[in-house]
């Protein structure tokens, strides 16, 4: 009996139906973005705006990833001009003679900021005027009694070199006099804070952002700031004045500085991605919790 034949058209139909499912079919691949990875160094006052706008960007882009230094301020706008970090952060004002290797920087300003003068949360001294701020750092005024508190010898509490802050109270408060050579020497601004919080006789100045809680309303007097409970800490006026938002804004405050993100000119399209969302609404609804958004 000769073998069966099937007609060349059933033959492929039989073919096809015993091809496994989905063969011959091209599924279109999903690329996974590469990863990207930011270092950004510099102020320490800028950490913790730095770090809620970072982690607010990472959740909108989950292959970017950011490292975050300290160093002070000098350190960072030295390292972006020698091309060592991909954004620096910057309380400095813009020199007004351009240094070498830093014509290509591009300094984006993304808030304000202002240097609150801190004492342990019971001290009774609420405010200070900058003449009496300078002989308190010159050690020319060493009692607590004698700027109306209580009896004791006032701890100096300052920064280190490079930093903004510091050169922010020296250029305000100190002028053409030194700082003690007694002042205790922080490395970052939360050092300053936990150090006062815990030594009821210092004296220190930082960030405003660390200190002043934006959510509630500018205080009504000297003294009243709210601080976060592990902040054992309150914030002096200066001639009156504390640094509240409104003070920033109406340029109330003597010792206000800016907040810069610097970087190489032309850089990557995530860095531009990362400081056009700094300044969205978004962005600037993050810095106003800590400092005056310029937006």
């Amino acid at each position: 009996m000769p073998p069966l034949r099937l007609p060349t058209r059933l033959l492929l139909w039989v073919l096809l139906l015993l091809l496994p499912a989905g063969a011959g079919c091209t599924t279109a691949a999903v690329a996974t973005p590469r990863p990207v990875l930011i270092t950004i160094a510099g102020s320490t006052a800028m950490h913790p705006v730095l770090q809620e706008l970072t982690d607010a960007f990472t959740r909108r882009y989950p292959n970017v990833i950011f490292t975050l230094r300290g160093g002070g301020s000098t350190l960072g706008e030295e390292q972006i001009a020698a091309g060592r970090i991909d954004l620096a952060a910057s309380t400095l004002f813009p020199p007004e003679k351009t240094a070498p290797g830093s014509a290509r920087l591009v300094r984006v300003p993304i808030g304000v900021d202002g240097l609150a003068v801190i004492v342990h949360a019971a001290n009774p001294v609420a405010d200070l005027t900058v003449e009496q701020l300078r002989r308190v750092y010159s050690g020319d005024i060493l009692d607590w009694a004698e700027v109306g508190g209580d009896a004791g010898e006032i701890e100096l509490v300052s920064r280190e070199d490079g930093s903004g802050s510091r050169r922010l109270f020296e250029e305000r408060v100190m002028q053409e006099e030194a700082v003690s050579l007694a002042a205790v020497v922080m490395p970052t601004s939360r050092d300053v804070v936990n150090y006062v919080a815990k030594t009821p006789l210092a004296i220190g100045y930082v960030s405003r952002g660390l200190v002043m809680n934006n959510a509630a309303s500018a205080p009504s007097a000297p003294g009243s700031v709210a601080t976060p409970a592990p902040l054992r800490v309150h914030v002096v006026a200066v001639g009156g004045v504390v640094p509240s938002l409104t003070a920033l804004r109406q340029q109330e405050y003597a010792l206000i500085q800016p907040l810069y993100l610097i970087s190489r000119g032309q850089g990557r399209d995530t860095l531009r991605l990362f400081i056009d969302f700094v300044l969205s609404p978004a962005g600037q609804g993050i810095v106003a919790r800590y400092h005056l958004p310029v937006r």
